[in-house]
């Protein structure tokens, strides 16, 4: 049995795609989580005897349980493209986000696991000229571990959404990892239709014909001036654009979808629901976008649930990864056993 933590948990994208990997054989034993909502949604679909920790920065080394694995999705927004890019200099709410990643070296020195997994945004590795990722990589090396990482696309690994994420895998240097590969994605003929709702979705997701011209009028302006921004309605046999950190950018990921027949606003919207049928995916479609199964509970309103997905990883990917991940420990156990 395999004793895991889960740091920086959100909903706990990274723990189902262990638990998918090693089955029986892992058992989570800590939790670290801050966001209330991101809480909720986690305490919603696992079921733990013990309570989800919060700041991570005030946990001692010593109130954390012994554990084999290390999982760690320190957070995307400081180094993300998509963002200001600030890095270690990162300032949020009093929380330095781009440091976080030094409580996972600051736990895993001292407890000294087999493995250590993170996941972040490909922007990390340019950060800074490359010199963050660098950091990164080194602190581990000087804890005793023996890193490798690797750029991954969720649309390879049998979900239609193009993702790249930088993914690090470091494990124990007495560990024998010279077998480890991260794995190559060839499941890349997905598309947005395989995961849409099987029936029609609520009038709610439609987006107003005064919105809708809005888009367009945003997006010409931008165009005029040689700009790429803008609204973007993706093709039912193509795939979606990332989902981004804090669920925001819903627009860059529209649909086409008519099969409303009560085009009655349920919520209050300037004009008229559109004809066209261009309308937002909804939670559950975001959900199977980053490859969380159909019984994963949906507790919370749709803002907070796009925002956690947005957040989250892709289930698929690091499935994919911990298999590997667990090729190794096995036949790292099996030697010391042989021995």
């Amino acid at each position: 049995m395999y004793r895991s933590i889960d740091l920086f948990a959100g909903i706990g994208g990274i723990r189902r795609g262990f638990d998918n990997a090693f089955g029986d054989n892992i058992s989570t034993v800590f939790v670290s989580e801050w966001d209330e909502n991101a809480q909720r949604t986690y305490r919603a679909n696992y079921q733990d005897e013990f309570d989800i920790s919060g700041d991570i920065t005030k946990i001692g080394v010593e109130d954390i349980p012994k554990f084999d694995i290390c999982l760690a999705g320190f957070p995307c927004q400081a180094f993300s493209l998509a963002g200001k890019r600030m890095g270690f200099d990162d300032d949020y709410k009093g929380m330095c986000r781009g440091t976080l990643f030094q409580d996972v070296v600051r736990i895993c020195e001292h407890h000294q696991p087999s493995v250590i997994f993170c996941e972040n945004v490909k922007g990390l590795t340019i950060h800074d000229k490359g010199r963050t990722f660098k950091v990164i990589k080194n602190a581990f090396e000087q804890i005793g571990y023996r890193v490798y990482d690797q750029v991954l696309n969720s649309k390879d690994f049998g979900v239609p959404q193009n993702r790249e994420r930088i993914y690090i895998v470091a494990f124990r240097k007495d560990i024998d990892s010279n077998s480890f590969r991260f794995p190559i994605g060839n499941q890349s003929n997905t598309c947005i239709r395989d995961i849409m709702e099987e029936k029609p979705v609520s009038v709610k997701y439609y987006l107003s014909d005064t919105y809708v011209e809005t888009l367009r009028r945003h997006k010409e302006r931008h165009a005029a001036k040689g700009h790429g921004f803008g609204y973007e309605i993706r093709d039912l046999d193509g795939q979606a654009g990332a989902l981004v950190c804090g669920g925001m950018g819903r627009e860059r990921n529209l649909i086409i979808d008519k099969r409303l027949t009560d085009y009655t606003p349920i919520t209050h919207i300037k004009g008229e629901v559109n004809r066209e049928g261009i309308r937002k995916m909804t939670p559950r479609e975001w959900a199977r976008l980053q490859g969380f199964p159909d019984d994963f509970k949906l507790v919370l309103a749709d803002t907070h649930l796009y925002k956690q997905f947005g957040n989250s990883v892709t289930v698929n990917v690091i499935e994919a990864i911990a298999k590997e991940i667990k090729e190794v420990l096995d036949h790292g156990r099996q030697c010391k056993n042989v021995g």
